[in-house]
């Protein structure tokens, strides 16, 4: 069992609660992408035991609990890259882990997208559909583009990001008859787009290890 108190960690050099609340991605006993989960929650499974550290050297995949890794991470503090977070113990730092695997868990990964307001945000990134801008997610709506009055579904395919006004501009009416042209047609995406949006960041950069050309969809928490 690890020495260390896993409740006493906080981040090192950031912000309180930043460092833990970055993402890192979980794998089943078969190296299977499951789910995603934050680094608060990573440790604390690391600290039980219950998972460990995959991290990749060389192209070779590496498997540490938790000792391991609190000894690898004291040999690299000295070699720290803007990419790596780091986190504090007593007396320590830790690197916060970006995949952990699972020792013991044989689930599989949760199949399907689901259909809600972030991940339609995410897969129009946030930019309204029609005039262009982009928002931060309190100033935006979702429009219907064929409006439900007639007949429209609410789909991927009928569901776009709006901003307010353009939404009112709109109105009842379909983008032909409001002479509104919209950015790109709705689609339903292939994978997460919460989890692209993770894949373009450099700090996530190993998971592509274990998503690229998968046919699952990994559930983002």
């Amino acid at each position: 069992m690890g020495t260390a108190n896993a409740t006493a960690i906080q981040p090192a050099g950031m912000a309180i609660g930043s460092a833990l609340n970055l993402s890192v991605l979980v794998l089943n006993r078969s190296f299977v992408a499951v789910h995603i989960t934050n680094v608060r929650r990573a440790i604390t499974l690391l600290f039980r035991e219950l998972a460990e550290v995959v991290h990749i050297e060389d192209g070779q995949y590496a498997a540490y609990p938790f000792d391991s890794w609190r000894e690898l991470s004291a040999l690299q503090a000295g070699f720290r890259t803007p990419d790596q977070d780091w986190v504090r113990a007593v007396g320590y730092e830790l690197q916060a882990p970006r995949v952990i695997r699972l020792v013991s868990c044989d689930r599989g990964p949760r199949q399907g997208l689901r259909f809600n307001r972030r991940n339609v945000f995410a897969r129009d990134g946030n930019q309204c559909q029609y005039c262009g801008s982009h928002f931060p997610t309190s100033e935006l709506s979702l429009d219907h583009v064929v409006p439900r009055s007639r007949g429209g579904t609410t789909s991927w395919e009928n569901i776009v990001c709006a901003c307010v006004a353009c939404n009112v501009r709109k109105g009842g009416r379909t983008p032909h008859e409001a002479r509104m042209q919209m950015i790109k047609q709705p689609v339903k995406p292939k994978r997460s787009p919460l989890l692209s949006i993770k894949l373009g960041n450099p700090k996530y950069q190993s998971w592509k290890s274990f998503v690229d050309n998968a046919y699952w969809l990994v559930d983002l928490k």
